[in-house]
């Protein structure tokens, strides 16, 4: 591991790892969601945040039901970690709740395995491994992976469409919070190839493993191959380091904005997978590699068949 690298019992306690992270309020029933939406907004209201983003107190009554929720995304996107206040907290956790429930959840032991799907594959892992298409925050998975960036906050852009920003969103802003504890006690930057674990919070998955994968800038070198590898295996040893975690669901690490090219990426993420399956044959139940374009499935499909 790098030199500094902060060790899973460095921080387990200080991000409460081993509780499960209840909710504040219980979830808003679907026809309350748009006025919970304006609560919150009123409630923040006089957050830093909101100022931050050039808005007013007339901006956020104003606008109509759909831009109130992307603005109440963008405050909370842009918000740097912190308590919020209780009452605040409280109606962000009851309607991340029930927005999660008006979504359709997936449970990964109800997936086919790809020696299911793929009967003709050669896959080694083929009896362990799903390759499931679909939003992973709402895969019920016992950890999810978030590919990250250094700083291991999520990202602060404004409805970005990259998996970071989807997972902080979904899971709320004590995601953040727990992110910010644990790079308070490293004291710097996520290395790249390296793993860190969060509650997951507002998700369907108790947790959220946070990587930092390589950023492929030009042509692909044999560093940002074996950088990815590890990244894989350092999700797949937190995991079993934790404790209690039997299915793992992959986004594609460093495939988005990060550049690498996805046909190398797909033969990296099966072949490190597989190697840690076959090392460690009773740690997982399972392993999801999920993808959310159409071009990322088929690249998939390509290397297994």
């Amino acid at each position: 591991m790098p030199t500094g690298f902060l060790p899973l019992n460095a921080y387990r306690d200080a991000v409460a790892l081993d509780s499960v992270s209840r909710p504040l309020a219980e979830p808003a029933p679907p026809g309350e969601l748009t006025t919970l939406t304006r609560t919150a907004l009123r409630l923040l209201a006089d957050d830093p945040a909101v100022a931050h983003l050039g808005l007013t107190t007339t901006d956020l009554e104003q606008v109509d039901d759909t831009r109130a929720r992307l603005l109440l995304r963008t405050i909370l996107t842009v918000r740097p970690p912190g308590p919020l206040p209780a009452e605040a907290a409280r109606a962000l956790d009851a309607l991340l709740d029930g927005e999660r429930l008006t979504r359709t959840g997936t449970d990964p032991g109800h997936l086919p395995l790809l020696a299911e799907q793929l009967p003709e594959t050669s896959y080694p892992a083929a009896d362990r491994t799903v390759l499931w298409q679909g939003d992973i925050t709402t895969l019920a998975a016992d950890a999810i992976v978030n590919a990250a960036n250094s700083a291991l906050l999520g990202c602060f852009v404004p409805l970005h469409p990259c998996i970071d920003n989807a997972i902080h969103s979904a899971a709320g802003p004590r995601l953040r919070d727990d992110c910010h504890t644990i790079m308070e006690l490293q004291g710097h930057p996520e290395p790249t190839g390296t793993a860190k674990i969060t509650r997951g919070h507002r998700l369907p998955a108790r947790y959220v493993l946070h990587t930092v994968g390589p950023i492929v800038d030009g042509p692909l070198h044999p560093e940002h191959e074996r950088a990815l590898a590890s990244s894989y295996r350092a999700c797949l040893d937190l995991a079993a380091e934790t404790g209690g975690i039997r299915t793992v669901a992959f986004c594609s690490i460093s495939t988005g904005v990060f550049g690498f090219p996805k046909a190398p990426a797909t033969r990296i993420a099966l072949d490190t997978v597989a190697d840690w399956l076959h090392t460690h044959p009773t740690a997982l139940d399972r392993v999801v590699l999920n993808v959310y374009e159409d071009d990322d499935h088929a690249t998939y499909l390509h290397a297994l068949t």
